[in-house]
């Protein structure tokens, strides 16, 4: 019993780093500033835009402190899931916006899992608005 058991742990040692390899890394620090950057990054919650209103619309935020909401249901988006890799980029940023006030910037992303991609931005109004 006892040298099955240092075989199985042999076995695990030895496919461990290939495992761990097979896990992507992210980088999570940075966000995009620049339209056209893309970051790599993961989604750490899904939501309704409105709590508990599920019709009110899709809410999804990253791990790198990006959210991005919508009136409408986006289907891509609600199939995504929590820990999901998704590729970040920034694709619109606001203009004429008062001192203070930047939202209204726009990020594609992509679900590296699902293959499918959504456009949305970080706010439910833009800067200058409610």
């Amino acid at each position: 019993m006892l040298k099955r058991a240092v075989a199985v742990a042999a076995v695990l040692a030895l496919a461990a780093p290939a495992i761990a390899s097979d896990i992507p890394s992210y980088t999570d620090g940075p966000k995009p500033m620049k339209i056209g950057q893309c970051v790599t990054t993961r989604v750490a919650e899904l939501a309704s835009r409105l709590e508990n209103m599920p019709d009110s619309g899709s809410a999804v935020s990253f791990v790198n402190g990006i959210s991005q909401v919508s009136y409408d249901i986006v289907p891509a988006v609600q199939e995504s899931r929590v820990g999901d890799s998704v590729k970040l980029c920034l694709t619109k940023l606001p203009s004429g916006c008062p001192k203070g006030d930047d939202r209204g910037k726009f990020y594609k992303a992509t679900n590296a899992r699902t293959h499918k991609s959504w456009e949305l931005p970080d706010s439910e109004h833009m800067c200058g608005g409610a």
